[in-house]
């Protein structure tokens, strides 16, 4: 096996061009076992509306691995890239559960409902190890705290490897970890150019429109075109800034037009056939 892979499954995606599919998934043994049987690239594993519960996390992680697949791959990269929703609001400026997260061996973090540059910062700081001013990519400044053993271990490299590959991407081209901002306010939309233009480090955003049409007065009316009009801006800004973006209710009904729209990271809830996944590939084919 080869350390040099990307180990990051959404990452491997992007750079070569496809779209990158994910599941919502419970923090649950059973629901690990069944999702490393999918054809996704990730697993989120939510914990902004369930319960946090760290053990409960890395017992899932563990249960994501599946051994034969490690063997057929002959990669030390995770056939299925656990990713976590914390339940902290971007305000809280919660940096401890995003360095349980991390500690555990996830590769990435979403941060719900994030609205100003500060918030931001602080997101993508929680995921960075501390470095000299003089390193390569030295901002935003790190504050993880340093506690590598069962990630690194997870990931199947030394804990000094795990250093090298344990930033976010795409600040740091070889980096591993994903930082999500959940933009599902209008504060967010508002700000939304100012945070992509002076916080490096954001991998994608994802829109929540769950909450975003609750404010807008139009509950979970998606198609409404209030909302409809309010993502389009969303898109518009990540893509002026070059970051990705991410639908997070994607089914066979609206996957042509979300691809369409310039969405590539694509979360689909659990589901026995994967229409979603089938009808995007073709599409990108096409």
């Amino acid at each position: 096996m080869t350390e040099t892979t990307r180990l990051n499954g959404i990452i491997r995606a992007w750079e070569k061009g496809l779209l990158a599919h994910a599941v919502w998934a419970q923090a649950e043994r059973q629901v690990a076992i069944e999702t490393s049987q999918s054809p996704y690239d990730c697993a989120v594993f939510e914990m902004e509306h369930n319960a946090w519960d760290a053990n409960a996390l890395q017992d899932a992680l563990q249960y994501l691995l599946n051994r034969k697949q490690v063997h057929q791959m002959g990669s030390l990269a995770p056939a299925i890239t656990p990713i976590v929703r914390i339940p902290a609001n971007g305000s809280e400026n919660n940096q401890w559960l995003a360095k349980q997260a991390l500690d555990r061996g996830v590769y990435g973090v979403i941060w719900p409902h994030v609205n100003t540059v500060e918030q931001a910062l602080n997101a993508v700081s929680a995921c960075r190890y501390p470095r000299p001013h003089s390193a390569a990519q030295p901002a935003p400044a790190g504050a993880r705290g340093d506690g590598p053993h069962v990630a690194s271990r997870y990931w199947g490299l030394s804990q000094q490897e795990y250093y090298t590959r344990a930033d976010v991407w795409p600040l740091n081209p070889q980096g591993e970890l994903l930082v999500f901002l959940m933009i599902e306010d209008v504060q967010g939309i508002e700000n939304l150019d100012d945070i992509l233009r002076n916080v490096p480090g954001i991998g994608c955003v994802l829109i929540g429109e769950g909450d975003l049409s609750q404010e807008l007065g139009v509950p979970r009316q998606y198609e409404h075109p209030i909302v409809v009009d309010a993502m389009a801006k969303i898109v518009t800004i990540c893509k002026r800034n070059d970051v990705r973006v991410g639908h997070p209710h994607v089914t066979a009904k609206n996957v042509e037009a979300v691809v369409g729209q310039g969405y590539t990271f694509l979360m689909s809830a659990p589901v026995k056939s994967h229409p979603v996944i089938d009808n995007a590939r073709a599409l990108t084919r096409g």
